[in-house]
């Protein structure tokens, strides 16, 4: 009897490990199932807008960064072969699900540089936190100026030279104009979008990643340009392409 007993709880305790190894498999399966992304272009067709030298005389300290390399407005950036910089591409329709309402943990950083904001455009997700940094031993203020219709609420901090980051972050999408009250030709951008996102690099190029299988429009934003659209296709693990082209003014 005792023989047997041995034997059936043997053959159950084989059938359970068998069972758990299985559903260690799927899981593992299912968790390596690899998410597609988006890449491309975005470049200029036509002459390049002719962009203005920035006079930096009111502050002697940002007139000394940039006395061998003098510095131009920012509006529209073209690079080689009319790859347009500083467009932001972001899924506008079709994500669903935990993609639709994760926030990415990383803090993109806006940093204040040679008296210029540092990206001139920073991309970020609805609530996800963002730092504001100067590498400058000049004193500057950001002033964001969102439309307060937006939830979105306007502010203005001082920052002078080793202050630590300004912290924070934005709870709509909304393309926000950034101004520092100091040195009125600093300018830029706060691009809240929402889901995976990608900014345009000199060349043009982009990859907007961690994308799952499904159907998407696109957006590219430029400040200057407006927007374009377009449907894309992810396959799953497989990247899709969409490049765009706008029109100079």
């Amino acid at each position: 009897m005792k023989k047997q007993h041995y034997s059936k709880f043997a053959v159950i305790l084989s059938g359970l490990v068998l069972v758990g190894l299985g559903a260690l498999t799927l899981n593992q399966t299912v968790s390596a199932v690899p998410e597609g992304s988006i890449a491309g272009t975005v470049k200029l067709s036509g002459t390049a807008p002719h962009m203005k030298g920035i006079d930096m005389s009111k502050d002697p300290y940002c007139v000394k960064q940039h006395e061998n390399s003098p510095v131009t407005l920012e509006n529209v950036v073209v690079g080689t072969n009319g790859g347009l910089e500083n467009v932001v591409l972001y899924i506008s329709e079709g994500l669903t699900g935990n993609e639709a309402t994760a926030v990415p943990s990383n803090q993109p950083v806006f940093d204040q540089k040679g008296c210029q904001y540092i990206p001139h455009v920073l991309a970020m997700d609805v609530d996800q936190k963002f730092q504001v940094t100067s590498s400058d031993q000049t004193t500057h203020n950001i002033h964001p100026l969102p439309n307060a219709m937006t939830g979105n609420i306007p502010w203005n901090k001082s920052q002078p030279p080793g202050a630590p980051p300004i912290v924070t972050s934005w709870k709509t999408t909304e393309m926000i104009p950034v101004k520092c009250n100091i040195h009125p030709w600093m300018h830029g951008y706060h691009a809240v979008v929402k889901g995976p996102y990608a900014t345009t690099d000199k060349d043009g190029a982009y990859t907007i990643r961690g994308v799952p299988a499904g159907s998407y429009t696109v957006t590219a934003w430029q400040e200057d340009l407006g927007t374009q659209t377009q449907k894309v296709t992810v396959a799953t693990g497989k990247p899709a392409a969409a490049d765009f082209t706008f029109k100079a003014k």
